[in-house]
């Protein structure tokens, strides 16, 4: 059964690979890529923004970044989703900045909603250095991390999806935590 999983993942890794060709040649093909890939983007921003709309307002972005920047994009073997989902975690990123920088605290409203503002914007910052240090993952480690972590998939599924063992797939994920706890650690000092 492993066997026709792996087959079955790499035929749809070759059809995925062949569509975004397809579309770097033919913009109105990226349609079958937005199409294939909205839910699932959708989805990630959602989990990460306070409502709907902004939402649906990132997701556009994320989208319209990816068409623009479709000339650029090199296949790597790694699903076009791992591409996309890198874009919206730098948008949101990109946003969570711009929101912390904009954050205003009115005099009257004392030293509690003051230490409160600053909680969250740095709840705000650290999460989005987070995010940028997850980019910096050598790319199998930060595969795992996002199919882990952000999709909430099983060491068996992640493993079923890269044709690895249960195992090599743990493995990926304690070296590359280990790396971002470092990181976060070496940000703190």
């Amino acid at each position: 059964m492993n066997a026709v999983a792996n087959l079955a993942n790499l035929t749809s890794l070759n059809d995925e690979r062949l569509l975004i060709q397809a579309a770097q040649s033919d913009p109105i093909r990226f349609a079958e890529l937005y199409e294939s890939n909205f839910n699932r983007v959708y989805a990630f921003v959602a989990r990460r923004v306070k409502d709907r709309e902004e939402a649906q307002d990132v997701t556009a972005d994320v989208f319209h970044q990816a068409l623009r920047n479709l000339g650029g994009f090199q296949w790597r073997g790694v699903p076009f989703a791992a591409w996309l989902l890198r874009i919206a975690a730098n948008a949101l990123a990109d946003r969570w900045q711009r929101a912390a920088r904009s954050v205003e605290v009115p005099a009257e409203d004392g030293q509690i909603e003051n230490e409160a503002g600053m909680a969250e914007t740095a709840e705000v910052e650290r999460r989005a250095m987070l995010f940028q240090l997850v980019d910096r993952l050598p790319s199998d480690q930060r595969l795992v991390v996002v199919r882990r972590f952000v999709e909430q998939k099983s060491i068996r599924e992640i493993a079923q999806e890269l044709g690895r063992s249960e195992g090599a797939v743990k493995q990926l994920q304690f070296r590359a935590l280990e790396t971002l706890r470092e990181q976060v650690r070496k940000s703190d000092e």
